[in-house]
């Protein structure tokens, strides 16, 4: 676990590219051992307090997304299941596992970069992260580095073809 400084206060659009940034990191981390590039970072109290990348291929654990790792993390690090006050920044628009573990530790807010319209839960197939029908609700802001995130995945993919 690496903590971080805060970003220069210069609005939240500002902010949310320096934290994407700061996932995008952890992306290429999994991407360079052969894991699909997907970085997360959580964000506490506007410090980075965990950076977590993919690790389901070599884990061998269909749970090893980023998203769950990060979690889990945090969850250790606040001694608590519920994480009320985080803020997850992830590359890709989270699956459903990773929205409904969202959802379930009480996030305030999700931010991430690129859409999955194969298999996104954060508005893309379904939007899990606010369904009214759940005991809690998650903030989201859609396409932070859209691109960046996007192609890091496409250039992933292209070089394992």
């Amino acid at each position: 676990m690496k903590h971080s400084a805060n970003p220069e206060p210069h609005g939240i659009i500002a902010v949310d590219n320096y934290y994407m940034r700061e996932a995008l990191v952890e992306a290429a981390k999994a991407g360079r051992i052969g894991e699909v590039p997907i970085g997360a970072i959580f964000v506490w109290d506007n410090q980075i307090i965990v950076r977590a990348y993919n690790l389901k291929e070599s884990t061998g654990d269909p749970t090893g997304h980023a998203e769950i790792l990060a979690l889990r993390e945090a969850s250790k690090l606040k001694k608590h299941w519920r994480l009320s006050g985080g803020i997850l920044y992830t590359t890709l628009e989270p699956c459903p596992m990773c929205s409904g573990a969202m959802v379930q530790a009480r996030i305030d807010r999700l931010v991430f970069g690129a859409y999955d319209p194969k298999g996104g839960a954060a508005g893309s197939l379904m939007n899990l992260l606010q369904d009214e029908r759940l005991n809690h609700r998650v903030e989201i802001t859609a396409g932070i580095l859209e691109t960046e995130c996007g192609q890091i995945l496409k250039d992933f993919f292209r070089e394992r073809r």
